[in-house]
């Protein structure tokens, strides 16, 4: 079960880390924060380079210490709050299945973190060598919160964000 677990974080966690580099870096055939910050603009995060930072640490960082097994329920979150995002404001209006452009692959991402969160990071981690205890119910919860917490508050933060950008585009054209 715990070269399950560690296969499983280690999957996850390097894919989520190539993810968030390209991104950041354009590592990996990515857009890097240019071209992904136009991106996010088109998505109503503004600043839309800010926002691609804001999601490439998460994803590269959460990936990171998901794979080492370290602060397991806080690399849970993060990745559990940049899924609902992709969700919320990429995939969801294309129905669940990736092909045709869905939250399938989002939904699975978030569930493995919460489940990881929920469970532990298994024996062979990072957080059993330190003497950390980072798994129960109590830690899942916790994670899962904190993960939609935050991105709820993105979500709502987003969609402000656009509010205002139309209004003040609204307000150019009438003068």
């Amino acid at each position: 079960m715990d070269i399950g677990l560690l296969l499983i974080r280690l999957v996850l966690g390097l894919l989520l880390v190539g993810h968030g580099t390209q991104k950041l870096f354009g590592w990996f055939g990515g857009h890097g924060l240019e071209g992904t910050g136009g991106f996010f603009e088109k998505l109503g995060y503004h600043p839309g380079k800010l926002w691609a930072t804001v999601a490439g640490m998460s994803e590269t960082g959460g990936g990171l210490l998901l794979a080492l097994g370290l602060f397991t329920p806080l690399a849970s979150a993060m990745i559990i709050g940049v899924m609902f995002n992709t969700v919320t404001s990429v995939h969801a209006k294309n129905g669940l299945w990736v092909t045709n452009g869905g939250f399938e692959y989002s939904l699975v991402v978030g569930a493995v973190a919460a489940m990881i969160a929920f469970g532990g990071p298994g024996a062979v981690a990072l957080d059993n060598v330190l003497d950390i205890t980072t798994a129960g119910p109590g830690w899942g919860i916790s994670a899962v919160a904190l993960g939609l917490g935050v991105g709820v508050a993105t979500e709502a933060y987003r969609h402000a964000s656009k509010r205002a950008t139309f209004r003040s585009r609204d307000v150019r054209a009438t003068a």
